[in-house]
């Protein structure tokens, strides 16, 4: 689980500028966020793997979050989606930083 964690940390922390070109990545939502910011997001079983131009960052399910809320962590990113009056909202916490991205999904 460390080597996964590892592997996939780099990618969110150095910022997801840009979407990769995946031919699957087109189906997945699309965040848009603070400082231009982009990832898409895919949820698999209590995962959420989010992906940008440089790599994967792999979350898994975590007890937070409110209502309709759901919220995702690793050791350095925290990420809860689901927030705003539609939804369409995320928020993304860098824990090891002071850093709180705000993203809309497209």
């Amino acid at each position: 689980m460390k080597a996964v964690l590892a592997t996939a940390g780099a990618a969110v922390l150095a910022g997801c500028a840009g979407v990769a070109g995946h031919g699957s990545a087109a189906k997945q939502p699309v965040y848009q966020c603070d400082q231009g910011l982009q990832f898409t997001v895919r949820f698999v079983n209590d995962t959420a793997v989010l992906k940008g131009a440089r790599g994967d960052d792999v979350l898994l399910r975590d007890a937070g979050g409110q209502g309709g809320q759901t919220v995702y962590s690793n050791p350095r990113l925290r990420a809860e989606f689901g927030l705003g009056a539609s939804g369409r909202e995320a928020a993304l916490q860098y824990l090891l930083q002071p850093l709180v991205l705000r993203c809309v999904r497209g």
